[in-house]
């Protein structure tokens, strides 16, 4: 068992420059800002990194910036998400050869899905190609794998750990109570972090804990020394920023500002998402306000 793949580990944005090259000072900055804010681990070029976009050169090259800087004080997640086995190895490679710890991968996101079988070859080859552990990152809404299919994966070995998402807590539920003594499955249910822990996930990689790592680890702590009251004041100013970043359109430009906002330098989202729109940033200025959360003056996105 992954027994290291616990506690907060945030998903890190990946700042792009206004050239679209990957911005390597500020990424570092956020490095060290989670780790000290207590990341037992960090996730790069995942679905918050806007891994869908990159290449297996730019997963390198963002994964390497990861795994030097941190020098070992927490271990690395590379983030994939490919559509073919064939791309998911040339990614997973990559990553491997920056030294990530384990790779997080999707399943296929076109429209049409593998079946179980399928699933199972998939994770296999990958995790085989790349030798290294694999963490289902289970987050397609048109193609969640069932618990049925996660049972076959786990008998073949195929995955180490599982990151559910998708905003399914019922199915984490289930994942928990049938699987959670084999392997470790962590929550991505963004506003329902408080009750993924007390259902016994032992830990997240969610979008909420890189915008709020202090507040998410605090409520994770909380939960762990069983002081629900504490945790519950820590999942309402989860709950409040969680409303205002959610949703596929914008959703990248809005967490860049969420952190912008908090004076860390976040960079663009990639084109062609754009900047956070004024109707965008006054609902994040307004989320921040109402959760507490002490925030900066700003004119405009740092360049």
């Amino acid at each position: 068992m992954l027994t290291w793949l616990k506690g907060i580990i945030p998903p890190l944005t990946t700042p792009f420059q206004e050239s679209g090259k990957v911005w390597a000072k500020a990424l570092e900055a956020e490095i060290d800002f989670h780790i000290a804010c207590g990341a037992e681990g960090i996730c790069v070029t995942g679905s918050t990194g806007e891994g869908a976009g990159l290449s297996p050169d730019e997963i390198f090259e963002i994964a390497s910036i990861a795994v030097k800087h941190t020098r070992g004080r927490v271990p690395v997640i590379g983030g994939l998400i490919p559509d073919t086995t064939d791309e998911a190895t040339v990614m997973g490679l990559a990553a491997k050869k920056a030294g990530v710890k384990a790779l997080q991968v999707t399943p296929p996101h076109y429209l049409f899905q593998p079946d179980a079988q399928g699933f199972v070859e998939y994770y296999s080859r990958i995790r085989e190609a790349a030798d290294l552990p694999v963490i289902l990152y289970n987050v397609i809404p048109w193609a969640q794998v069932n618990a049925e299919a996660i049972a076959q994966l786990i008998d073949a070995g195929a995955v180490d750990g599982i990151k559910q998402s998708g905003a399914n807590l019922h199915l984490l539920a289930d994942l928990l109570y049938r699987f959670g003594k084999k392997i470790p499955i962590l929550s991505a249910v963004d506003d329902l972090l408080l009750p993924s822990f007390v259902l016994g996930a032992p830990g997240a990689v969610a979008a909420i804990v890189t915008v709020l790592p202090k507040e998410s680890v605090g409520l994770y702590q909380a939960v762990q020394r069983g002081d629900l009251a504490h945790a519950l004041e820590f999942h309402h100013k989860l709950l409040v920023v969680w409303q205002a970043l959610e949703g596929t359109q914008g959703f990248h430009a809005r967490i860049k500002y969420a952190l912008e906002l908090q004076g860390r330098q976040a960079g663009l989202p990639r084109h062609p998402q754009r900047p956070a729109s004024p109707a965008d940033r006054a609902r994040v200025t307004q989320a921040l306000r109402e959760a507490g959360i002490a925030t900066v003056e700003m004119t405009e996105i740092r360049k």
